[in-house]
C-alpha cells in the first residue's frame, strides 16, 4: 500500500494545523483490531461506544477527552503473581493499547462504565442554543411581518 506524505502541506498552510492532522490521520490505516468496539446510536442525540477489554480492571484503563478527540488506554499492571504462572496455552490478550474517535463537535462524555468486561462510554450532543436553527420573519415593504419562515404567525400589535 501506498502512503502520502503530507509534510509540504504542513509548510504551505499557516494556522490550519488542525486540519491538517486530522488529513494525516485519516490517509493512515489503523494497523491494530484490538481491542475491538462497537459504536451504537441509542437515541436522537445519544451515542455509546461499547469495547471488548476482558482481563482490565478499572484501575488498568483510562478515558480521556482533549481537543473533540476521545483517547482510551489501557495497561495493565503486572504483579509478582504474574511472573511464577506458567501457561500451558495463553489466548486472552494482556496487552496495552490506545483507542482514540474523533468526536464531532458539540459531542461531550456523558459517562463511563465497566461491566462484565465491556466498557460503556456514553456519549451526548448538546447543541448550543445560538447554534440551533431559528425562525426569521420575512416583513413585508410596510414593515409588517407577513410570512414566517418556521413557526406560527403572530398577531401584531
Amino acid at each position: 500500500m501506498r502512503t502520502t506524505d503530507l509534510n509540504p502541506l504542513y509548510r504551505s498552510i499557516v494556522g490550519f494545523d488542525r486540519l491538517a492532522n486530522l488529513m494525516d490521520s485519516a490517509t493512515k490505516a489503523e494497523s491494530q483490531g484490538y481491542p475491538p468496539y462497537n459504536i451504537q446510536h441509542i437515541g436522537e442525540d445519544e451515542y455509546l461506544i461499547e469495547l471488548a477489554v476482558a482481563g482490565f480492571g478499572e484501575a488498568d484503563l483510562d478515558v480521556q477527552v482533549q481537543n473533540n478527540q476521545l483517547t482510551i488506554t489501557g495497561r495493565i499492571t503486572r504483579d509478582e503473581d504474574s511472573d511464577t504462572r506458567r501457561f500451558l496455552h495463553r489466548g486472552i490478550a494482556e496487552r496495552a493499547f490506545e483507542r482514540r474517535f474523533h468526536l464531532a463537535d458539540h459531542v461531550k462524555v456523558s459517562g463511563a462504565e465497566l461491566k462484565n468486561g465491556m466498557l460503556s462510554v456514553q456519549l451526548l450532543r448538546e447543541i448550543p442554543e445560538e447554534a440551533k436553527p431559528r425562525s426569521i420573519a420575512i416583513k413585508n415593504g410596510e414593515g409588517q411581518s407577513s410570512t414566517l419562515i418556521e413557526g406560527k404567525k403572530t398577531e401584531a400589535a
